[in-house]
């Protein structure tokens, strides 16, 4: 099934437009489960309750408020929260451009594809400069009453376009507990290199999936069909041997692997 856009709106770099489409570029598969009554098998609905009386509260007396102290709080109305939107805008204004490698991977949150909406001679012209720069771009957007700041990447011929998260939600390195144990020795690091020589390959996304979901999915199939099939766990083994051990053993069986093919 063709990709479907979600949001339509402009690049905007100083005075250049550029008309694009929003595009989802990953889809959630996670198995959901719906909550049911045990003896009718029917979805059961959700109410506010009052903790205290425990009867339920009506939509129109619930509020939503941010506890500044506990047990206190500061109540903010619907008009409040309306009031606070940002201004509604369709453009997605590129502020500068900085290299790629500017920018650590724990700040990406969200991709999502940017097409071309129409004018595809300045969209492509857009795409060549940032693979020729090695660059991209900082954006600023809003999108469904809410603001968002990004980065605006060229991948595969077409425009990329990462939600950033906010500063206050990143943590850096250097905010980590510093190492205390000892340093590996030479010995440990010249095989830790051979190892990691050893598996060198090529990236196949094709082999990386959710493994529970499809063992989970698969047992509900053949529930459905009326069987019930027994599932062994699945235990992950831990490794305590010292480190220069565990990697000695790992590249005698790689090689020995190696050999017999």
């Amino acid at each position: 099934m063709a990709a479907r856009a979600m949001w339509k709106g402009e690049l905007k770099l100083g005075t250049t437009k550029v008309p694009v489409k929003l595009y989802s570029a990953v889809q959630d598969r996670t198995v959901r489960f719906h909550i049911l009554d045990d003896r009718a098998k029917k979805r059961v609905k959700q109410h506010m309750i009052d903790p205290d009386s425990g009867d339920e509260v009506p939509t129109e007396e619930i509020q939503k408020g941010y506890e500044i102290e506990p047990g206190r709080y500061v109540i903010l109305t619907k008009e409040d929260l309306e009031k606070l939107e940002p201004p509604p805008s369709r453009d997605i204004e590129i502020v500068e451009f900085v290299p790629q490698a500017k920018i650590s991977q724990q700040w990406y949150e969200r991709p999502y594809y940017l097409g071309p909406d129409g004018d595809e001679k300045d969209y492509f012209a857009l795409v060549e400069a940032l693979q020729n720069t090695e660059k991209e771009g900082i954006a600023h957007w809003v999108m469904r009453n809410k603001y968002y700041s990004g980065a605006l990447r060229a991948v595969d011929d077409y425009l990329f376009l990462f939600t950033l998260r906010d500063a206050n939600e990143v943590i850096l390195a250097d905010e980590l507990t510093k190492p205390a144990g000892a340093a590996p020795t030479q010995k440990e690091l010249t095989m830790a290199k051979q190892l990691v020589e050893m598996l060198e390959g090529e990236f196949n996304p094709s082999e990386y999936k959710d493994e529970y979901r499809e063992r989970v999915m698969e047992f509900i199939e053949k529930k459905a069909k009326g069987r019930a099939p027994r599932l062994k766990a699945v235990k992950a083994k831990r490794q305590t041997a010292a480190l220069d051990s565990v990697l000695a053993k790992s590249i005698a069986s790689l090689r020995k692997e190696k050999r017999a093919a």
